[in-house]
């Protein structure tokens, strides 16, 4: 008898322990948990490259966009204003580097090396997406080491622009942007920071890390506001380093917030606490994420603004969707607590699932890899078409979902 009972007791004992850890389990994982066939969206990939780059043979030009009635990349001159010319030469890096396949590194030296000529650009501070996509994924992924001094002289070019009195890089030029008088850096600025911890790593002046640390934590002061979403554009006073204007260019309105602009924000912090290991930009890069997951639709990819009227109705941005796709990928290794961790890798996985899906894929459908990205319905362009820099941070996000699994 007695047996019995410590039998019975021992088997409530067992399942109401299996219960809990049950639950548990259930409170580590975010809810309705999206699967990516990974394998199957880099054949994907693959095969639209290998549709795409047959066509694309002219070497003083590089691919922006498809627009949405048509089937085929329309390719721009490559220019020294143009920013988008460096994320075709870094998609063919990032494909080299997921197949082995010598085809596209040979496909990259060529389209990579074009650029030389840009790592003089002091006009703008877009040298950074201009030259780190192609010249540094060569460095890194394609073992290019003669690609060093190029990155170098790129780095002192985009240091050149650092205003200590504000405590930025100057983003653009006042003659291009008239509507503001004075300094401009904008949130997109954060990801060129890159190329100049790199540059500091690499023999470069050590300089160049403070000065984008300095950047980083000036952007973090004013550059948000109480709820951490991102402003596009801000004036500073070039003398006192006064702010005067916060405005937007890309998004709906001056005082709302454009989805991509928050992905930069995501994207660029995180990247800064892996180049310094500052806990302060880890928690800013989480308080970011956390305010841009709070704005996003069922499927994870944005409309274009967050606080455009009729937000339904309005236009997809999958740029942004793989910019912080991608950007959650590596915040989640940074994160101790395994909540944190798994709530932003699970996130990151959603995204890639909805953009590698029917819905956003451009498979049987046009020359790109992704459909559905708004560059800037404000100023009337790049509305609903696809962007050469959405595929390029979708490969990204890939490539780094692979390394991590593997």
């Amino acid at each position: 008898m007695k047996i019995m009972k410590l039998f019975l007791v021992c088997t409530v004992f067992l399942l109401v322990s299996c219960q809990n850890s049950q639950k548990n389990n259930q409170a580590n994982v975010v809810n309705d948990i999206t699967t990516i066939n990974l394998d199957e969206a880099i054949k994907n990939c693959v095969s639209q490259l290998e549709i795409a780059v047959p066509k694309l043979t002219d070497l003083t030009k590089h691919p922006r966009l498809i627009e949405t009635d048509q089937t085929e990349w329309e390719e721009v001159p490559n220019h020294r204003l143009k920013w988008t010319s460096g994320f075709y030469p870094g998609i063919l890096w990032y494909m080299y580097n997921l197949t082995k396949d010598k085809k596209w590194k040979q496909e990259a030296i060529k389209r990579t090396e074009v650029f030389e000529d840009f790592k003089t650009i002091t006009e703008h501070h877009d040298i950074g997406f201009m030259m780190f996509p192609a010249y540094g994924n060569g460095f890194e992924l394609g073992d290019k080491k003669e690609y060093k001094e190029i990155l170098l002289t790129s780095a002192a070019s985009l240091a050149s622009r650092f205003n200590p009195n504000v405590g930025t890089i100057k983003s653009w030029s006042n003659e291009l942007h008239p509507r503001w008088q004075q300094h401009i850096t904008i949130i997109d600025n954060m990801l060129n920071l890159e190329l100049l911890f790199w540059a500091a790593k690499n023999g470069g002046d050590s300089n160049y890390k403070n000065i984008a640390i300095k950047h980083a934590e000036t952007t973090m002061e004013n550059h948000f506001r109480d709820d951490f979403t991102s402003w596009h554009v801000l004036e500073y006073d070039s003398i006192s380093g006064k702010v005067l204007n916060r405005h937007t260019k890309q998004g709906y309105a001056d005082d709302s917030r454009w989805s991509r602009g928050q992905a930069w924000g995501i994207y660029g912090y995180t990247m800064v606490y892996r180049e310094t290991g500052d806990k302060k930009f880890l928690d800013f890069a989480q308080k970011l994420t956390d305010a841009y997951l709070n704005y996003l639709p069922d499927d994870y990819i944005p409309h274009w603004d967050f606080d455009v009227p009729n937000l339904d109705n309005e236009e997809r941005d999958a740029s942004a969707g793989a910019i912080a796709a991608s950007a959650l990928l590596e915040l989640s290794t940074f994160l101790e607590d395994k909540n944190s961790k798994e709530k932003y890798y699970n996130a990151a996985v959603k995204m890639l699932s909805s953009l590698s899906s029917d819905k956003y894929s451009a498979v049987g459908k046009a020359d790109s890899f992704l459909l559905h990205s708004t560059g800037a319905k404000s100023l009337g362009w790049e509305i609903d078409v696809a962007l050469i820099y959405a595929d390029y941070y979708y490969i990204e996000a890939l490539n780094r979902l692979k390394k991590m699994r593997d």
